[in-house]
């Protein structure tokens, strides 16, 4: 079958495509490209049948029944033989398969991890005060000066003479004497009371 003819045609009448087409124009169009494919695909059937009777010519030769039942036990081996050369190309085909399809989803799953992997950027310290930050983030609208300090209440320290006294021990040694024996115990309980 020429489909050369039809396929010049196509080709004219895809450049007038960029113009506007009537939808009568875009039907028959369409049902022409249908029948070419559909020509096209028996053609390749017809093929694939001619092939398919090719190589069962010249791998499986037509059976001569023997007369003998020598001639029938040797046909049979002869057909295991065979048999046996065919499970064997038929496994070696089956794994090569398995070993593809899992290389293919492992690709896969490489391609989708690279696709969802992006390189963060390294993040550099700045130093700025809250109001330049917050005239970064807000732009125009921040016209409040932040003076995070001022918010802060004014504790005052009130320092105990307890507190006073035990931060100015002195020599401990000293401190260790005036607390030694039923004297320094006594003073303790005299300067608590």
């Amino acid at each position: 079958m020429d489909f050369s003819h039809h396929w010049g045609t196509l080709k004219s009448n895809a450049k007038m495509s960029e113009k506007k087409i009537s939808s009568s124009r875009k039907h028959q169009l369409k049902s022409l490209m249908l029948s070419i494919a559909k020509g096209l695909l028996e053609e390749e059937e017809r093929e694939l049948e001619r092939e398919r009777t090719r190589y069962m010519g010249e791998t499986c030769p037509p059976v001569s029944m023997p007369r003998s039942m020598q001639e029938l036990q040797e046909l049979c081996r002869e057909i295991h033989h065979k048999i046996d050369v065919i499970d064997e190309e038929r496994y070696n085909l089956d794994f090569k398969v398995t070993k593809t399809n899992k290389e293919i989803d492992d690709l896969k799953i490489k391609v989708q991890d690279l696709m969802g992997k992006f390189k963060k950027p390294v993040l550099r310290k700045v130093r700025m005060s809250a109001d330049a930050m917050l005239k970064a983030l807000l732009g125009s609208k921040h016209t409040v000066n932040m003076d995070l300090r001022a918010n802060l209440k004014q504790v005052k320290k009130e320092v105990k003479e307890e507190d006073k006294e035990l931060r100015d021990v002195g020599d401990w040694r000293k401190n260790i004497e005036d607390k030694s024996g039923m004297d320094g115990r006594k003073k303790m309980f005299e300067a608590e009371a």
